[in-house]
């Protein structure tokens, strides 16, 4: 965890911070606070599948739509570590709980993230099409900045 202040940033540790897609009309942030919780399930990338193994209960995770929108929209929160997918019976494939934690203030579109220069190594901007990826604490800070949020 970190914050920005007077332009620098102050870390404490003991929490990672992800972001993981969704396509809204798949499964929108709407739908998922009105389910209240859900599970990351169906996930069959191995690299994907390593960042869920990860995760643990507390840790904070962008919602981004992805195809649609190309935004981060809202914060969701790990409430249960990863366990066997329940759509598939290979071991290889876990599932994650997550619940609603706050909805941006403003939304962080692909588009701000692309022309920071300080995120220029974000794994949204060098790896597109993953489906799970992990935020560095620095990442965090600057794009709740961008969404007019305190970290």
């Amino acid at each position: 965890m970190c914050w920005l202040v007077d332009g620098n940033f102050i870390y404490f540790h003991g929490m990672n911070y992800w972001l993981i897609k969704s396509e809204p009309f798949k499964y929108s942030w709407e739908q998922f606070v009105k389910d209240g919780q859900t599970f990351w399930d169906g996930v069959r990338n191995y690299a994907a599948r390593n960042h869920l193994r990860t995760m643990k209960k507390g840790d904070l995770v962008f919602w981004y739509h992805s195809n649609e929108g190309t935004e981060i929209v809202g914060i969701a929160k790990v409430i249960k570590e990863a366990y066997q997918d329940p759509t598939t019976t290979e071991e290889a494939w876990v599932a994650v709980d997550f619940k609603p934690h706050k909805k941006l203030k403003k939304p962080v579109t692909l588009v701000q993230i692309k022309a920071d220069k300080r995120l220029a190594n974000m794994a949204l901007v060098r790896l597109g099409r993953l489906s799970v990826q992990p935020v560095t604490d620095a990442e965090w800070a600057i794009v709740m900045e961008m969404a007019g949020e305190k970290p």
